[in-house]
């Protein structure tokens, strides 16, 4: 393999046609295309707009229950991070839908800061899950940064994820943990996870026959109590978000050591305003 770049980042896709593209351009912009890496997962699916851009991959879908297609899932990105090491300094895998951001304040580019020296295997960027305010809030404009449009966000132990990585490691379903690693979170990124940022696309793909068949229905409905927490109105000041980070970093189960148990009560946040023409 031809080297490309310092940075690689893979993701995989499939029954998308919302958040592909947009994944494209963000990291392209960020790491350069030729250093992105997209598994389309079916060969029934139609390959995303700016695909051409970029190193991508149709596989042939093979239907599974929910946990087990998110443990192969990882298993297999995990296995082809390992190869892309051999040209790499850095890996990031993530879903289609979430996109790393570090903090304007540092005033450096995000690929700067993953190149420095870090002293851990990986990084854990600080989860925060945007959602469409049912009342004071329109559809996603596609023309316009989803964060210029998106003013709350619950502070999220599902979504502070080590999607960082700094050498070859195995990830566990859904990027959540690294196996047999403890996390580290970073004080500066922030991972946005948009599954929810347009309620209407949200709605219309949990309706889908095939995602209800793999068991999604009783995670999307958990997933959508953002909306309802949205709605109640009590949303936290910036303050809080470091007092959450400090919160996740410590606090975690006795059955599962090496990610963050999650916050108690709604933990929500207004996001600040200088986010809002990152992505």
């Amino acid at each position: 393999m031809e080297n490309k770049g310092e940075i690689a980042v893979i993701s995989m896709v499939r029954n998308d046609t919302f958040f592909a593209d947009k994944w494209i351009e963000y990291y392209g912009t960020q790491f350069g295309f030729k250093n992105l890496y997209l598994f389309i997962d079916g060969l029934d699916q139609d390959i995303p707009a700016k695909a051409n851009k970029i190193n991508h991959f149709q596989k042939p879908h093979k239907p599974q229950k929910r946990a087990a297609g998110d443990r192969n899932r990882a298993r297999m990105i995990s296995n082809f991070a390992k190869k892309l090491f051999s040209d790499y300094q850095v890996v990031l895998a993530m879903d289609i839908d979430e996109f790393l951001v570090l903090d304007p304040i540092k005033k450096i580019s995000l690929k700067e800061y993953l190149l420095q020296d870090f002293s851990t295997s990986s990084r854990s960027a600080l989860g925060l899950d945007v959602g469409q305010h049912p009342v004071l809030e329109h559809p996603i404009d596609h023309n316009k940064t989803f964060l210029s449009q998106r003013e709350f966000a619950q502070l999220s132990s599902r979504y502070t994820k080590p999607i960082v990585a700094f050498k070859p490691l195995k990830w566990g379903s859904g990027f959540h943990r690294v196996k047999g690693k403890n996390y580290t979170i970073d004080n500066h990124l922030y991972l946005f996870h948009f599954g929810l940022v347009d309620y209407s696309s949200a709605t219309s793909k949990a309706s889908n026959k095939e995602i209800k068949d793999a068991g999604w229905k009783d995670h999307l409905d958990r997933r959508f109590n953002l909306y309802r927490l949205l709605k109640a109105g009590i949303i936290h000041q910036e303050s809080f978000i470091e007092k959450g980070r400090k919160t996740l970093q410590k606090k975690r189960s006795w059955f599962a050591w090496n990610k963050p148990a999650p916050l108690k009560g709604h933990a929500l946040i207004k996001i600040p305003e200088r986010f809002n023409s990152i992505v």
